[in-house]
């Protein structure tokens, strides 16, 4: 039976969707300047000019119920699910206050209490995963649905075939969100992809599809709504395909060389934050000087509750180094025998 939301924002939900997508780009800038300063190691992926595509999806679903699974650019869509946004910075550090135990680091957050269930390193790897989840979901009956993010490159591994292909077979309750930054790390797509528009290439499984432009909220808010509806209301899965754009490298080690200028100018033109931002002040709903403040609050938050969270909390003790993998159980660090 559907349940359909009103696809339509309130003026209260868009000012605090505002307020949630402005955190999230001061949250990773931050983790920017942190991982320069040498605080945060390993890789490190920034979302910057996706924000619209995890909270407007999120927002229209039921985060910390329904369960999400995403690839390694991932800190967004675990705050959204409901991670401390805190503990997720320690997670960072590689502190033990960390939503993993400081054991995780960016590329593998995961929340169970919030049914997030992962960032993955492994390009491809969550779209199985979601099937299964979902799987499970079936199994038990349930009102929840699975929502998998992905990136455009991603879709030409196998898995992305075989899990779209299990998916309808099945029906299962569960959303593919394509995240189309239009680059698999340096390479452009109409490089390495022969079918360019991503929402086509699910006709060949009978899964309906759509194409959205992932820079405005509002839009995939609705988006978002009709789909999950579609989902949740037993029909098995949906394809949403997000046209958008990361502002910074691949990772950290990315000199973004391969991108020329002129098509970053055009896509900075097209920053959700903004883009939301100048509607409200346009239609009289909002000020600059409310959005002004709005930010000094963020940067204050996250400087002197997050930051100060992660750099103050204690580092995981030696004891826990073989702890959580599968070294613990060999007779050779249990010093047992064969």
């Amino acid at each position: 039976m559907s349940n359909l939301k009103n696809t339509q924002l309130s003026l209260e939900s868009k000012k605090r969707l505002l307020k949630e997508m402005l955190f999230g780009r001061r949250f990773e800038e931050r983790c920017y300047e942190a991982y320069v300063e040498r605080k945060i190691g390993g890789f490190l992926h920034l979302y910057s000019g996706e924000e619209a595509c995890a909270y407007g999806i999120l927002d229209a679903a039921r985060p910390g119920n329904d369960y999400v699974i995403t690839s390694y650019r991932d800190h967004i869509h675990a705050i959204k699910s409901g991670t401390d946004p805190k503990r997720l910075m320690a997670e960072l550090y590689g502190k033990v206050t960390g939503c993993c135990k400081g054991l995780g680091g960016s590329m593998h957050i995961f929340d169970v209490d919030k049914h997030f269930m992962g960032g993955y390193a492994l390009v491809g790897g969550p779209f199985p995963l979601a099937a299964g989840i979902a799987k499970g979901i079936q199994m038990k009956k349930g009102e929840q649905i699975c929502i998998c993010f992905l990136g455009d490159a991603a879709n030409n591994q196998g898995t992305f075939h075989e899990s779209l292909n299990m998916a309808k077979l099945w029906n299962l309750p569960v959303l593919y969100v394509c995240e189309n930054n239009l680059y698999g790390i340096g390479t452009r797509i109409d490089r390495s992809t022969a079918v360019v528009d991503q929402y086509k290439r699910v006709s060949g499984y009978n899964i309906p599809s759509r194409q959205v432009d992932g820079q405005d909220i509002e839009k995939v808010y609705a988006a978002a709504v009709e789909a999950i509806d579609y989902v949740r209301s037993g029909n098995g899965p949906y394809f949403l395909e997000l046209m958008t754009y990361r502002y910074r490298g691949h990772s950290m080690s990315d000199s973004n060389a391969y991108r020329s200028k002129s098509e970053e100018r055009i896509w900075g033109k097209r920053d959700p934050i903004i883009t939301l931002r100048d509607r409200l002040i346009e239609a009289g709903e909002f000020s600059q000087e409310e959005y002004q403040t709005m930010d000094a609050e963020i940067l204050d938050e996250i400087e002197s509750e997050v930051i100060k969270f992660a750099e103050e909390s204690p580092e995981p003790p030696k004891e826990m180094l073989a702890k959580y993998v599968l070294a613990e159980n060999d007779p050779y660090v249990t010093g047992g025998r064969r």
